[in-house]
């Protein structure tokens, strides 16, 4: 399994870093906010421990931009708050579990295999719809004879929304307050990612597409 590791204190980080590989996990480790955000969205991780008090981004900032991303990888925060205000905070956030600092590395390897246990028992299927596939874990859109093509994370929660229930038209507002919910983009940006959307499946000579309902909305359909 492999784990993204982002801590800023180096000899915290190393100590981690030399326990979770002998303890059998790939690790990846990065010594500030940003670090881990780009690293997050470069790669399929298993599992992510984010350091909360990191320079440049905190590991709070962190894990909302990858939640807001459509990113659902598990993730743990290690820190120093231990009020309960913090923890809840953390939780709300998206984070699946929470350790306070200092903390027994037999606890820790303990939540990380919980953390990564309730990835795979909460995994769902791709999803289909006529000859197209949508990859939860890739998250690529297929179809036979042509290489997936990857999407963004706004482009898969559309697709995801839309696959979960073909000829369901969904307005712009539930587009916006479902994948835009902090209300800082404007309404085209559906527009604009549909648009995207449409030139992929074309390229993957898709039997499914998006069709607008003037005033309405969006929908996917199978050509008949």
């Amino acid at each position: 399994m492999r784990l993204l590791l982002a801590e800023d204190e180096m000899a915290l980080n190393d100590a981690l870093t030399e326990i979770l590989k002998h303890s059998g996990y790939t690790v990846d480790s990065v010594y500030d906010g940003q670090e881990a955000l780009e690293y997050a969205r470069s790669a399929e991780y298993d599992g992510i421990l984010l350091d909360i008090m990191m320079p440049a981004m905190e590991g709070t900032e962190v894990l909302l931009k990858l939640r807001a991303e459509g990113n659902t990888t598990p993730a743990l925060f290690l820190t120093a708050k231990g009020d309960i205000e913090d923890r809840i905070r953390g939780l709300d956030l998206g984070a699946d579990d929470y350790i306070t600092k200092p903390f027994d590395m037999g606890e820790l390897l303990a939540r990380v295999r919980a953390m990564t246990r309730r990835r795979d028992a909460f995994s769902q299927p791709d999803l289909s719809c006529g000859n197209l596939t949508l990859s939860r874990s890739t998250y690529c859109l297929s179809t036979p004879g042509h290489e997936p093509l990857s999407l963004s994370g706004k482009e898969f929660q559309i697709m995801e929304l839309l696959m979960e229930q073909p000829g369901r038209v969904y307005s712009v507002d539930s587009f916006m307050d479902k994948i835009w919910p902090d209300g800082e983009a404007e309404g085209d940006v559906v527009w604009v990612n549909i648009s995207n959307l449409r030139k992929k499946l074309k390229n993957l000579d898709s039997t499914a597409e998006i069709r607008s309902s003037r005033g309405v909305g969006y929908s996917i359909f199978v050509n008949s």
